[in-house]
């Protein structure tokens, strides 16, 4: 199981914040986006597709269903595969 490096799980918090307009102390690593911070499914694929251009990497949209909080992403992001 890849780990990411602490700049990229920075770069990963900072993104999903900010698409969640929420305050950074707001969102831990296993907060839940749809539970504990109303995210709706659009708001998930704009956190795909930021990650995507960020790290210029490519997600399998199958992998939306994982991403629920921080933790899943850090992982999502990890292992997907450069373009």
């Amino acid at each position: 199981m890849p780990a990411l490096a602490e700049d990229r799980r920075t770069a990963v918090r900072d993104i999903v914040v900010d698409i969640l307009e929420l305050e950074e102390e707001v969102v831990t690593d296993t907060s839940l986006f749809i539970d504990d911070h109303g995210a709706d499914s659009l708001r998930a694929i704009e956190i795909l597709a930021a990650l995507e251009r960020e790290f210029d990497i490519t997600i399998d949209q199958a992998k939306l269903a994982e991403m629920v909080n921080l933790e899943a992403v850090y992982q999502v992001v990890a292992e997907a595969p450069a373009r």
